[in-house]
Parts: C-alpha cells; sequence; structure tokens
C-alpha cells in the first residue's frame, strides 16, 4: 500500500481517510502496521491462524488487534454492490474504449437497479 498515491492538482485539499477496510486477500498484518504508521485505522479481521499463533506465544503474543464488527458487516453491503455491478458483461469486461461511455453504462445500471429496488420485483 506505500505505493498507492493519488495524482491531485496543485492546490487541491487533501482528505485523509479515517477508516478503510482493504481486501480480504492482502495480507492484514502488514496493512495494518501501514495504516497504523499514516493513522488510519483499519476494519480487518484477524486470520484464524494469527489468532491462534498470537495465543500460543501467550504474553509475548501482544493484545489483539481493535476490530469494530459493525463496521466489518457493512463491508458486505459494498462488495455486494459491486459485484452487482460486475454482472454487466460490459462492464466486467471494459469493451468500452470512451470513459463517457463506460460511465454511462455505470449510471444506467445504477438506475435499472434502484428502480427495480423500489418496485420489488426482483
Amino acid at each position: 500500500m506505500a505505493h498507492l498515491r493519488v495524482d491531485r492538482h496543485a492546490g487541491a485539499r487533501r482528505g485523509a481517510a479515517r477508516i478503510v477496510s482493504p481486501p480480504t486477500r492482502l495480507t492484514p498484518r502488514a496493512i495494518r502496521a501501514q495504516l497504523r504508521h499514516r493513522g488510519i485505522s483499519a476494519v480487518i479481521a484477524e486470520p484464524a491462524d494469527q489468532t491462534a499463533h498470537r495465543k500460543r506465544r501467550g504474553s509475548r503474543g501482544g493484545r489483539p488487534p481493535l476490530f469494530d464488527a459493525q463496521d466489518y458487516r457493512n463491508r458486505n453491503a459494498i462488495e455486494r454492490g459491486f459485484n452487482a455491478i460486475k454482472q454487466w458483461r460490459g462492464l466486467a469486461t471494459r469493451y468500452d474504449k470512451l470513459a463517457i461511455v463506460y460511465l454511462a453504462a455505470v449510471v444506467l445500471h445504477a438506475a435499472i437497479t434502484w428502480t427495480t429496488h423500489l418496485s420489488g420485483t426482483p
């Protein structure tokens, strides 16, 4: 995560994230250290093997990392939203050459999803 940067034009205000929920496939220990260095709290569940290893070490294993279960549950809703968007083949494969066409497809999909959610039809 140290190599991630967002280019900004001169004079743009920079807002810092307060809470980050990274993908589950990344190593939680390394991500936690990087986020701690930046002063950001992480919403990452501790893997079972790391929990067992920490407990096996006893008092030298350290204390468990902070974990907010409610924020972790909210992460599920965001992931389901991205997965629903990826159900459209054109959005998942990025066939469109122009960014404006791709953005239009994303907005169209969001509008269709929203109206079907309002009407209650699956």
